[in-house]
């Protein structure tokens, strides 16, 4: 049985009326992509040398290390799993419906400072200063430091002066984000002993969005100054939404069942030291607070 002939004609046409096949791929890029591009680096002030380092120098392999890491993690899973037998946040359901008031943060030794990061303008080329040890009878926390508003010289920033604590962000088992619940509360509860500057408590949550990760919750704290403590509620309904600084439009409620962290930021402008004393962090729930939201929210699909 013999195949029929395919008659070659038209293909030996075509490519005898291109000379050149290299004018077909005049608009195609090149597969060649730059090494920047490949491997997202971290933000460079100017005037500073780049690092140029291969990833594989950047990790630190050690066995025992990783041993014990294992060890860790296993027994935070097993602990994870025991509570949740017991009840939400390993407490029964009946105490966890019937409480008012919880601590989530206390400075009763060293230990409570390492729930805690420092930052400032000087990352940035600043001046400021920021410190944070424990009080006088090692039971509060003391924050302390200097505020300076003089820019970095490096022609590109214009603004300058802040000083901000922030709580590190809770992990579970091999380190998954673990998010502390509050929607058993409406109002945060502070006892703080500070010298007259007004600062800003910022609250994150878990976003959906990789460009949301800037959003927080903040409000205003008014410390009175002098010897005397000082008991703040501030109610969750008061906190608005911001981005980066800027109040943001389209403001909506806070998401109490994904906090992720809180912080306290100082940037009145006000040249000089400073200093923040703080007892304990937590959240009540005031049956008198009935307010839901304290600002304007859009109405989405409106009817018509």
């Amino acid at each position: 049985m013999s195949l029929p002939k395919i008659s070659c004609a038209p293909a030996s046409r075509l490519l005898s009326s291109i000379h050149d096949l290299r004018w077909l791929l005049r608009s195609v890029t090149p597969l060649s992509v730059p090494r920047r591009a490949l491997v997202q680096s971290e933000y460079r002030r100017p005037g500073q040398p780049r690092e140029d380092k291969p990833q594989w120098q950047m990790f630190k392999f050690d066995f025992s290390k990783g041993l014990e890491g294992i060890k860790k993690h296993f027994k935070l899973l097993r602990h994870e799993f025991s509570g949740r037998l017991v009840g939400p946040e390993g407490k029964p359901i009946i105490e966890h419906m019937l409480e008012q008031n919880r601590v989530i943060w206390e400075f009763r030794g060293p230990d409570s400072l390492q729930e805690w990061t420092l930052s400032s303008d000087r990352e940035i080329g600043g001046q400021s200063e920021i410190y944070l040890k424990l009080g006088r009878n090692s039971d509060t926390c003391f924050l302390y430091g200097t505020l300076q508003n003089a820019p970095p010289r490096d022609g590109e920033t214009r603004y300058s002066g802040y000083c901000t604590m922030r709580s590190k962000q809770p992990l579970a088992s091999f380190d998954r984000k673990k998010h502390y619940d509050w929607s058993s509360f409406n109002t945060l509860h502070l006892r703080i002993r500070g010298d007259g500057r007004p600062w800003m408590i910022n609250v994150a949550t878990e976003t959906y969005f990789a460009h949301q990760k800037y959003d927080i919750y903040s409000y205003f704290l008014y410390t009175r100054g002098g010897p005397y403590w000082q008991d703040v509620k501030i109610p969750f309904s008061k906190f608005f939404l911001n981005n980066q600084g800027r109040i943001q439009d389209d403001q909506h409620p806070l998401w109490l069942d994904k906090i992720n962290t809180i912080g306290f930021t100082l940037g009145d402008k006000a040249e000089g030291p400073f200093q923040l004393e703080i007892d304990f962090i937590g959240v009540c729930k005031d049956y008198a607070h009935t307010e839901d939201f304290a600002y304007e929210v859009y109405k989405r699909n409106p009817e018509v």
